[in-house]
């Protein structure tokens, strides 16, 4: 199960609750030169992505002239920091840990494979919740060390990145 629910704040100031079914009610359409439309209810949008961090879910949107900077957090997140940790920190490592313990759902990266920071590597079950485990960096796969279906404790080696 993907997360149900999601914190977005807007200009570090405003926080709105979502869950999916909230979420879907946004009927958002891709246009060019990273410029979207964006439909709720019968009201219309239309927006431009000025920056992204991907892998910190940060975003800055324009919407006519005004700039919004938008954070996202998931259940995921929530949980982690409920823990004291983060799940992402400023400097890039070339080792990818598990960020708490669970079950491997499904191995993306394999040796040798080159990523982008922010692509999928894995999916690890949590708390019966299924989560993207990230890549930190832009880099190749130089070790795969674990596999679909192992059951891995917090902070077990899984991928390591050239």
């Amino acid at each position: 199960m993907i997360s149900s629910s999601f914190t977005v704040q807007v200009n570090e100031q405003v926080d709105f609750d979502l869950d999916i079914e909230e979420a879907a009610q946004f009927d958002c359409e891709a246009l060019e030169n990273k410029r979207y439309h964006i439909l709720r209810g019968s009201t219309s949008y239309k927006a431009e992505l000025i920056e992204k961090s991907f892998g910190e879910r940060c975003y800055s949107i324009q919407i006519g002239s005004n700039v919004y900077s938008v954070k996202i957090q998931t259940d995921l997140d929530h949980m982690i920091s409920s823990m004291g940790y983060k799940l992402s920190t400023d400097v890039a490592t070339n080792e990818v840990k598990a960020p708490m313990p669970g079950i491997i759902l499904e191995m993306k990266a394999q040796p040798g494979d080159k990523v982008k920071k922010g692509d999928t590597l894995l999916i690890l079950e949590a708390m019966k919740m299924e989560n993207a485990i990230l890549s930190p960096k832009d880099g190749v796969i130089k070790s795969v060390w674990s596999n679909k279906g192992d059951t891995v404790d917090k902070n077990k080696l899984l991928i390591e990145l050239e």
